[in-house]
């Protein structure tokens, strides 16, 4: 599997992160003391939908403009606010030309006291991530390795953030590393939010990263997943890891994920699962 954040710009699996992403940082906004956030896997921050990659996928025929073109009902239609109103800043009114990646969804959501570094090591995205950001001193691009990044950039200065983990998944390994490398990034920083994505293509592979997140020893972990197709397509659903969620997330979630799938499901309303593999629905740091 290889999510290319260019070729799936948009698509259903960008539209469940990211509307959650920003759930996230917006409880984290919700306090006046700063935070930081890192992106371990930022890609270039900012896709043309009608570019040559974005085009040929269309994939966000079926994500963002499937998403902005409906009527939900109003108590994910207010969850959503924040997220759809960050998109709809990059364009037009009444039309969809470019897709903003998490590092631009996260400059949208960011006060004047907040941080992101933002990594990616491929370097034509990475000097694309430089310039999409520009010279805003809140943010920082770093041409680096993510996964040498959870090691290097933790714990920050900050007592709050997020670590937002979304590899492309280019090596069968990256999912298989991904427990050791939550827990190696939990141990340095126990009270930071992580947020990590992850395909559901094969459903063995999903439970093995359960089984192994549950033996991990952190004390919150809340799944989150959303399945919009058939056994026969080639990305079945989008999976997330929430590691010490905001207060009340997962009561947001179980609005959001619903109204997500019933939009978003290919030809039938797609299914939504949320549930902790480890601890229980209490308020933690955040």
């Amino acid at each position: 599997m290889n999510y290319a954040h260019e070729f799936h710009a948009g698509s259903f699996a960008d539209v469940h992160k990211h509307a959650v992403l920003c759930r996230v940082l917006a409880h984290l906004g919700a306090k006046e003391t700063p935070f930081r956030v890192l992106d371990t896997h930022a890609g270039a921050g900012l896709y043309d939908l009608h570019g040559a990659d974005a085009a040929r996928s269309g994939e966000w025929r079926d994500g963002i403009a499937r998403l902005c073109a409906a009527s939900l009902p109003r108590p994910a239609a207010e969850l959503l606010a924040p997220y759809l109103a960050a998109v709809r800043a990059f364009n037009r009114a009444g039309g969809l030309a470019f897709y903003p990646g998490s590092p631009a969804l996260v400059r949208a959501l960011l006060r004047r006291q907040d941080r992101l570094v933002a990594c990616e090591l491929e370097p034509r995205a990475a000097a694309a991530l430089r310039r999409n950001l520009g010279r805003d001193r809140r943010l920082k691009a770093l041409a680096v390795d993510g996964w040498m990044a959870l090691r290097a950039y933790l714990p920050p200065r900050e007592r709050r953030g997020l670590v937002l983990i979304d590899p492309p998944y280019e090596q069968e390994s990256d999912l298989a590393r991904l427990p050791r490398a939550l827990a190696d990034a939990h141990r340095k920083w126990a009270t930071g939010v992580y947020m990590a994505w992850y395909p559901i293509k094969d459903r063995h592979q999903c439970e093995t990263l359960a089984r192994r997140l549950r033996r991990c020893g952190i004390p919150k972990i809340l799944r989150a997943e959303l399945a919009i197709a058939t056994s026969g397509d080639r990305l079945r659903g989008s999976g997330l890891i929430l590691i010490n969620p905001p207060w009340r997330l997962a009561d947001e979630l179980a609005v959001l994920q619903p109204a997500l799938a019933a939009v978003l499901g290919r030809g039938a309303p797609g299914r939504s699962r949320l549930d902790w593999l480890a601890g229980e629905h209490a308020p933690v740091a955040g």
